[in-house]
């Protein structure tokens, strides 16, 4: 194991000590790490990785799964200001694809809400407590499925 790796590593530890039973460890690399937690988790997972100084939303990204009828949000979090900005820390979520429902994290982060509005516009994933969960890049007129939905289909290419 590089020194780097023991760093995360040791991060990843601490957070553990505090949410065992609560998150998922997905992957520690060098200048990486990425849990899982659930929705009803998240926001005070968050909240304890800001106390740490990861303190600004890089993006968020949406994924959708219908073989297993869910849908994934993962956080990317940085640190611009402290001894962690070399670490890219992945927070995921995953939810039903029938009711995509998760908690937005602006109270957290106010960087994650542009990111939010896009996943929510390009998925169809709902943020709860979004201050401004609106139409943000798509055309007013809109009245199909979220375009990053797998049954979307591009008019003309069917």
């Amino acid at each position: 194991m590089s020194l780097t790796t023991e760093r995360e590593r040791a991060l990843l530890d601490k957070i553990k000590a505090k949410f065992e039973d609560v998150i998922k460890e997905k992957y520690v690399k060098p200048k990486r790490i990425r849990i899982d937690v659930s929705p009803q988790k998240i926001f005070e997972v968050a909240s304890f990785l800001k106390a740490l100084g990861f303190n600004q939303v890089a993006s968020v990204a949406g994924t959708d799964y219908p073989s297993s009828n869910e849908m994934e949000v993962v956080y990317h979090i940085v640190a611009i200001d402290n001894e962690l900005r070399d670490i890219v820390f992945a927070l995921g979520e995953r939810v039903s694809r029938d009711n995509p429902i998760v908690p937005s994290l602006t109270d957290v982060w106010k960087s994650a809400s542009y990111h939010e509005q896009e996943t929510y516009e390009m998925l169809g994933i709902k943020f709860e407590g979004h201050p401004r969960l609106e139409r943000l890049l798509l055309p007013e007129d809109w009245a199909d499925i979220p375009p990053l939905r797998k049954e979307f289909k591009l008019p003309g290419r069917e």
